[in-house]
């Protein structure tokens, strides 16, 4: 029997968040139970399963050795190795391998090119940035007046905003800018340039990221989540789209959909298993 793979997430209050996280581990759990491997995801802090609780699961099951993988677009930062190191000293007979983080695989970036064209697409059908509820949402109008029609915008005339969660870390940032890069190279190179914003701890945030592609003279900006699930983090993202839009209407502001649940997801973290097992002596 193959060693169980441990999804390891950073951890969220957010239900929408922890839902699709759940969903995710299902999805690998029903893949590789056809190998006869094990799939268990935990949460580093704010959510259950707690890692913990996950390990000793794992543990009680008669698994002494596993794969953790850390369920992140970003470089593993201390925090990781110090969890699974905690969870070594209360399971002496534990011993575990990494996984590499999931970003930046070029089936990721990928899927943000689907994000990023599905919103592209979207764009033949009058949209508005607005509040859906309490929430910010694109939310398609069904009929708007021929003068309040969007202005025509060629892709050269369309920037992209690739968001990132943020970081102290400065290499985790500069790997951000790096996808960036890769992204406009690989997946973009039709629109006018592909800008890099954070949600929080460092600058530029959204707004910061907008303001520099109206300042380039694009009249249009598709921002990109680099984010796996939906959640607050994402509702953040929108928000302050929202609030720039708010005081830019000449601006045409359009927000894609993060990653999320799917089977080219799976494709990437099981290769990623599949490539930590071939180390293990």
């Amino acid at each position: 029997m193959k060693p169980p793979l441990l999804l390891i997430g950073q951890g969220s209050q957010d239900d929408a968040y922890a839902a699709e996280f759940g969903r995710f581990v299902h999805r690998l759990r029903c893949r590789l139970d056809q190998t006869g491997a094990d799939v268990s995801g935990g949460y580093l802090e704010r959510a259950t399963p707690r890692l913990s609780d996950s390990v000793a699961s794992l543990v009680a099951r008669g698994h002494h050795r596993l794969v953790a993988l850390p369920l992140s677009l970003s470089r593993m930062g201390e925090e990781f190795p110090a969890a699974m190191a905690q969870e070594q000293r209360r399971h002496p007979t534990l011993m575990y391998d990494y996984g590499r983080p999931l970003g930046p695989d070029p089936r990721v970036l990928s899927l943000l090119a689907e994000r990023l064209n599905e919103a592209a697409a979207e764009i033949v059908k009058p949209r508005a940035l607005e509040l859906a509820g309490a929430r910010p949402r694109l939310r398609a109008v069904d009929s708007l007046p021929v003068e309040d029609y969007p202005v025509h915008a060629e892709p050269g005339e369309t920037a992209v905003v690739l968001v990132g969660e943020g970081s102290t870390d400065a290499a985790a940032n500069a790997e951000i800018h790096r996808v960036s890069r890769l992204f406009w190279e690989m997946y973009a190179y039709d629109f006018m340039t592909v800008e890099t914003a954070f949600v929080s701890v460092t600058p530029p945030g959204v707004p910061g990221g907008l303001e520099r592609c109206r300042r380039l003279g694009a009249k249009r900006v598709i921002v990109v989540p680099y984010l796996l699930f939906a959640g607050g983090l994402l509702e953040r993202v929108w928000a302050q789209a929202l609030a720039y839009g708010a005081g830019h209407p000449d601006l045409d502001i359009r927000c894609a959909e993060v990653i999320g649940d799917c089977e080219i997801l799976a494709d990437v973290v099981i290769d990623r298993y599949e490539e930590a097992l071939q180390l293990v002596p």
